[in-house]
């Protein structure tokens, strides 16, 4: 088990399903990956911008469908719910293209731009812009700092290997183990 013919495999798909719940983690490693060679930064970018618009435009459908009595729910929340909705009316473009790099907004953004009734014309382009946007920013400070992390991830790859197979004799022990503990104990009872 290789993890770089891992990660080149299947390391776009990853990148597309981490991307749409959880991204800045994904995203930076994904930078790290074209970093190294294992995968290609424009390819990378586009993987998880598409992750990323996905995961935000199901939520806004998610918003837009459910959003009021969703929303209700969070009642030591409303002060904020009402203040966020007001930003929202004010400056939509703006909401929904920082919305994903506001912290604490990145589930919820969605949601509450749908429950505003913002138009899918006007949030579609834009969470399509942002999501570009963010891929890149994020790709690229992932790639920056391969540099840094590359090194420690080829030694990590070693160490990996090396702890698989302490923890196979580890297993195989304790296996033996409990199977004479179980044939002693079959012979007491006998």
């Amino acid at each position: 088990m290789d993890i770089n013919n891992l990660i080149e495999q299947y390391g776009y798909a990853a990148l597309v399903a981490g991307s749409v719940a959880e991204g800045e983690t994904i995203t930076l490693l994904g930078g790290v990956a074209a970093h190294q060679g294992l995968l290609k930064f424009p390819l990378v970018v586009a993987a998880v911008a598409l992750g990323g618009m996905i995961g935000d435009q199901l939520l806004y459908f998610l918003g837009l469908r459910f959003g009021p009595g969703l929303l209700k729910r969070f009642k030591k929340h409303q002060k904020k719910i009402r203040r966020a909705q007001r930003l929202i009316q004010r400056h939509p473009y703006l909401f929904v293209i920082g919305t994903r790099f506001m912290y604490g907004f990145r589930i919820i953004g969605p949601i509450l731009i749908g429950a505003s009734h913002l138009p899918p014309k006007i949030f579609l382009p834009l969470n399509i812009l942002g999501a570009i946007a963010w891929a890149l920013i994020f790709t690229t400070l992932g790639y920056v700092g391969g540099e840094v992390i590359g090194p420690w991830l080829h030694n990590l790859d070693q160490h990996l290997k090396h702890w698989a197979w302490l923890s196979l004799v580890v297993i195989a022990v304790i296996a033996v183990r409990l199977w004479l503990k179980h044939r002693e104990k079959t012979r007491d009872e006998d």
